[in-house]
């Protein structure tokens, strides 16, 4: 008997979808193939009796994929979305070595870097998010279906942006799909706060993207190659080939623009927001936009990062060093990573650690009397952290555990809204027109789900999903 193959693509004008549905059926076996278009997908194999009821249970897929709004389409013609890496050439460092405490070989080239008081967090370019404790033990490790490209906190939620244009939220025992970036963008760069998403992009475009991942607004920047985007309350701050720019993130409006060196990374604190630069240095911006201090470095800048309230202004050099200057300017050491140049860098409890070229996230003592030490030949043996047996699958995150036991956590349920799946609360004590925010690749028609907790925004007007969904029978 034939095969009988049906493939399905849902491509949105604004972007928000560009996905692949294939069904194929093989005698009494069905086999569902799904996934963002261009990428090889998730395969799930269902064995029937016969052929009739192979063919039922396919009809029946194809037909809720249709009433979401795929359609018939030929394999390869929509291409993947464009992905961008930055061209590096990483060098040596001739300046003495840091005192790392311990390294970890993430396996593939590293930018997504998240430290908090419990653990830290490495993402790299294949994908894989490992969590490690402060004392270098590997806590956990997810495998997302594309590169991470950055891993960005927003009050309880950890998101993880990545090559796909998804962005994950890390916060329950499964990764979910919070925000789909349009595939038209190649995306450079996120950031979030209070569910209000910043993307820049390779054409130095900057967006800013709502809870349910729809544009508040979209346009160009000043100029190209945006590898900064910073977000706050009041601003999107927008870095790129000809400095940064400040925009309301509300309208989108141009608040001021200053000029720099091309920027190469971007940090900020409650007062102001610094850009590493092509041009060697540092530049400490004000939220209005005026040039506060510049640090000077030696070789182009690939991050910056800050201790509490810009108490110290740290930098990470294409020739694999990094730096410490105080707050008004001055450097106070320069020392190698002995790993690579670091892509990223997050500063915690007088530690320093960066996420390099090679791989690795090294976690470097930056208190005075070790950097003292080091300056003199004296740095303690780095522990090699080893990394987990084998790799995890990828993680399944759409599916979803079903329960029928609604204790413990709060009832939702997802309706069609206008032509989109949108999800309010059932149980009592909340708005129920306003929408929450929760995960694309699991919302079916008329589901009631159970959610560990739900909070309303910050900036108000919807509420937030946290931790682990299950579905309820």
């Amino acid at each position: 008997m034939s095969q009988e193959t049906t493939y399905l693509e849902l491509s949105e004008v604004d972007g928000s979808a560009h996905k692949f549905y294939e069904v194929v059926v093989d005698d009494a076996a069905l086999t569902v193939r799904y996934g963002r278009i261009g990428d090889q997908g998730q395969v799930k194999t269902t064995a029937y009796t016969d052929n009739a009821r192979a063919r039922a249970a396919a009809a029946k897929k194809i037909g809720e994929k249709v009433r979401k709004g795929y359609a018939p389409a030929v394999r390869g013609i929509r291409q993947k979305r464009a992905v961008s890496r930055r061209q590096i050439v990483s060098t040596r460092s001739t300046a003495r070595t840091a005192p790392v405490l311990w390294r970890y070989d993430s396996g593939a080239p590293a930018f997504g870097i998240f430290v908090d008081g419990q653990s830290c967090m490495v993402g790299n370019e294949h994908g894989v998010i490992t969590t490690l404790g402060h004392d270098a033990r590997v806590l956990d490790q997810v495998r997302l279906p594309d590169g991470v490209k950055c891993i960005v906190a927003d009050d309880a939620w950890i998101y993880a942006g990545c090559d796909d244009g998804n962005v994950y939220d890390l916060s329950g025992k499964v990764p979910r799909v919070a925000y789909a970036i349009a595939p038209d963008i190649d995306i450079y760069w996120l950031d979030i706060h209070d569910g209000v998403l910043g993307v820049s992009d390779a054409d130095g475009g900057i967006a800013a993207v709502d809870h349910e991942d729809e544009f508040l607004w979209r346009r160009p920047g000043r100029g190209r190659s945006a590898w900064m985007v910073r977000c706050d309350a009041d601003a999107l701050y927008h870095g790129h080939s000809q400095g940064v720019t400040g925009y309301d993130w509300r309208t989108g409006r141009e608040l001021w623009h200053t000029r720099t060196g091309s920027v190469l990374f971007g940090w900020q604190e409650r007062g102001a927001v610094f850009a590493g630069t092509g041009t060697r240095e540092v530049v400490r911006l004000a939220k209005d936009g005026r040039a506060e201090r510049t640090y000077r470095c030696d070789a182009p800048v690939f991050s910056c990062a800050t201790a509490e309230g810009g108490r110290y202004v740290f930098a990470g050099d294409s020739q694999s060093s990094i730096y410490c200057f105080d707050a008004a300017g001055n450097r106070l050491w320069k020392l190698g990573t002995g790993c690579g140049s670091a892509y990223s860098m997050q500063y915690h409890e007088e530690r320093l650690y960066v996420v390099t070229t090679g791989g690795y996230l090294a976690c470097v003592d930056a208190s005075e009397p070790a950097i003292r030490a080091a300056e003199a030949g004296d740095v303690p043996e780095v522990v090699d952290v080893k990394a987990p047996a084998r790799l995890p699958e990828p993680a399944a995150w759409t599916t979803v555990e079903v329960t029928s036991d609604v204790d413990g956590g709060v009832v939702v349920q997802c309706v069609e809204d206008g032509g989109r799946l949108r999800v309010h609360v059932l149980s009592g004590g909340y708005r129920p027109d306003w929408s929450v925010q929760f995960p694309k690749g699991i919302r079916v028609p008329g589901a009631r789900y159970l959610v560990t907790e739900v909070r309303e925004s910050g900036r108000g007007g919807f509420y937030r999903a946290y931790g682990d969904i299950r579905r309820l029978r």
